[in-house]
């Protein structure tokens, strides 16, 4: 079978993940997600590079939005075939689409309205991306594979593994006949840690002959997993001896059930005071009981506590807001408190409020506990900016800024050895993707020497025909 590989996305950048396959006369799109870095956040209104209605299936490796994000727009614009995933990513996906299509129409409102006080025009963002109708009507496609069950789509063999990443996120491989033999195209997905709190450890390969692999943190080093709590203890500390609040922007999928699983332990070691916690994100609430509804994806640590009846994720003084009105109360607690809120890099959502209330604060802590991309609200502020704006006003930044590395759900460069390391043998060609290009080039240039195998960075919209 003739095989091409077209890279739509992450070529080049951090988000927008999305390559087509086209097998013959098949065509299988892996990943459909939304850009979130500002200078490439065009791409979301235009035209997919590609026509989805050619597209027979969907293989979706997990359920944040930059891998996700765009499915309803792939929809709407012509996609009929199936979105293939694991059943955790099924229900986070359901949660992540519909919040992306209620922040977008509730974003673009207010962005009219302020535009048109400001006599200020918009060459693209008068317009969602997507509707919730369009949310809506995606939902239908979706279709349940199971770590451990093949997927057959003609002759195509398509396997779904533990990465590690998210609860439910995958690495995926398809086995491509070739003759009498077959041809093994692996994507790695996100590629989580090992050692983490609550997920499984990631699948190490023993057999590949083309890699996709993302390349996150493919030139830098994370701090050790094991000072991470400590690291939490400080901020907190600290933060409420001057009496100020701690915000925590940060993502509602997995990162921050790991932020409750560190902070529950950290209260029961006595090593914080208790303080009033709210997780300000109703899209967190809703993951956090997905959960609970897929407890065979813990691993074991995790599974003991819950067999001691500890859930990982709860402990006294934890609040979670659903409502509008229980947000807003937030900002009239007197006392020191912690605040959990979306989005991850700040680019929506309630946390913006929060920082809006905070960020001129010095006695206040902005703490990001995740990765920031180039030309986000969040990269932005960590990067030392002294002003930022905030729904159309400009606010000096005063609050203290720290950030904790070991959080990442991104393997490290160390880890990303390990990982395409386990390989038996070197793989025909390995294409670098969903990294910064000083990342990307850094684990390219060491595979290349190490493996003695091709590995390359592949440009927006190159193709790759493999032999």
């Amino acid at each position: 079978m003739s095989t091409k590989l077209s890279f739509y996305g992450a070529a080049g950048n951090v988000t927008g993940s999305c390559y087509l396959l086209e097998i013959d006369k098949q065509r299988i799109l892996v990943d459909c997600g939304m850009y979130q870095e500002r200078d490439y956040r065009t791409r979301n209104w235009d035209p997919f590079p590609f026509t989805p209605a050619d597209v027979d299936a969907v293989l979706l490796t997990h359920a944040h939005v930059d891998h996700c994000g765009l499915l309803p727009k792939l929809v709407r614009d012509g996609f009929r075939g199936r979105i293939y995933c694991t059943p955790a990513t099924v229900d986070i996906a359901r949660i992540i689409l519909l919040d992306s299509a209620r922040i977008q129409e509730e974003d673009v409102k207010h962005k009219r309205r302020r535009h048109k006080r400001a006599g200020r025009t918009s060459p693209f963002e008068y317009e969602p991306i997507y509707t919730v109708a369009d949310a809506e009507a995606t939902l239908s496609h979706f279709s349940e594979n199971e770590f451990g069950e093949t997927l057959t789509l003609g002759d195509i063999e398509i396997d779904f593994h533990v990465a590690g990443h998210i609860l439910g996120s995958a690495s995926i491989t398809l086995r491509i006949p070739n003759g009498k033999k077959s041809r093994t195209l692996l994507f790695s997905g996100d590629i989580g840690r090992w050692e983490t709190p609550i997920l499984k450890n990631p699948t190490e390969f023993e057999d590949a002959d083309y890699v996709v692999m993302e390349s996150t943190y493919g030139n830098r080093s994370h701090e050790a997993q094991e000072s991470v709590p400590g690291a939490i203890a400080d901020v907190i500390n600290q933060t409420c001896e001057a009496g100020g609040n701690v915000i925590i922007p940060s993502f509602a999928v997995e990162r921050t059930q790991e932020v409750l699983y560190h902070l529950s332990g950290l209260l029961e070691q006595g090593r914080i005071p208790h303080l009033v916690t709210f997780v300000d994100s109703p899209m967190a609430t809703r993951v956090t009981e997905v959960f609970r509804r897929h407890l065979h994806y813990f691993d074991k640590d995790a599974q003991e506590l819950l067999e001691r009846g500890v859930h990982p994720c709860d402990f006294p003084d934890l609040h979670l807001c659903r409502t509008v009105a229980q947000s807003k109360a937030i900002k009239h607690i007197k006392n020191s408190c912690i605040i959990i809120a979306g989005s991850g890099m700040c680019t929506g959502g309630r946390v913006k409020h929060h920082l809006a209330s905070n960020i001129s604060r010095p006695e206040s802590t902005v703490l990001f506990v995740g990765y920031q991309a180039v030309g986000t609200l969040g990269r932005i502020i960590l990067e030392g900016a002294e002003k930022i704006r905030l729904f159309g006003e400009k606010h000096t930044v005063r609050a203290r800024v720290e950030k904790i590395n070991g959080f990442s759900g991104h393997a490290d460069r160390e880890e990303l050895h390990r990982w395409i390391d386990a390989l038996d043998r070197s793989p025909r060609q390995v294409f670098i993707t969903h990294g910064e290009p000083d990342s990307s080039r850094a684990l390219s240039e060491r595979i290349s020497r190490e493996l003695k195998c091709p590995a390359t960075a592949p440009a927006y919209k190159d193709s790759a025909v493999l032999e």
